[in-house]
């Protein structure tokens, strides 16, 4: 009975070590130190570069076609554009330590940029009116100048 509860509790304790850490279904690379955590964000500090991070991240989600990476000057953003619990993904660019913030999707977050899109498509349509306008007026007048010549 012994031997049955010591292989149990190794089996437990080893296989435990060995699952992934998660937040909100993203993987998290072991080792972190958590800076900040809510239900809709964890900061996390690694003493690992970004590019081993990004690595790791990169081998996740190589099978994933939704995922976006883009690479800015002081971070690398990793974005789902799927239906994923996940909105994005943050790894800085530090010289020695690593951030990386995962934050949920938020409906403030996804009607905000909704919002946006329906002003931008008035703005560019106001434009388009303003451009035919003043190109109508000048063709009007451009057509009475000849139509007088003529006669």
């Amino acid at each position: 009975m012994k031997r049955i509860l010591a292989v149990l509790a190794f089996w437990i304790m080893a296989g435990g070590q060995s699952w992934p850490e998660d937040f909100l279904g993203a993987p998290l690379p072991a080792g972190g130190k958590v800076l900040f955590r809510t239900e809709s964000r964890l900061e996390l500090q690694y003493p690992m570069s970004h590019d081993q991070i990004l690595g790791f991240y990169r081998q996740h989600f190589k099978e994933n076609k939704d995922i976006r990476y883009r690479d800015w000057k002081a971070e690398t953003y990793i974005e789902d554009d799927g239906a994923l619990p996940w909105h994005s993904i943050r790894i800085s660019k530090g010289e020695t330590e690593t951030r990386v913030t995962v934050t949920r999707d938020s409906w403030t977050w996804i009607l905000g940029t909704l919002a946006l899109r329906f002003v931008g498509v008035f703005v560019v349509l106001l434009f388009l009116y303003a451009g035919m306008s003043a190109a109508g007026a000048v063709l009007s007048r451009v057509a009475k100048v000849t139509e007088t010549e003529k006669k």
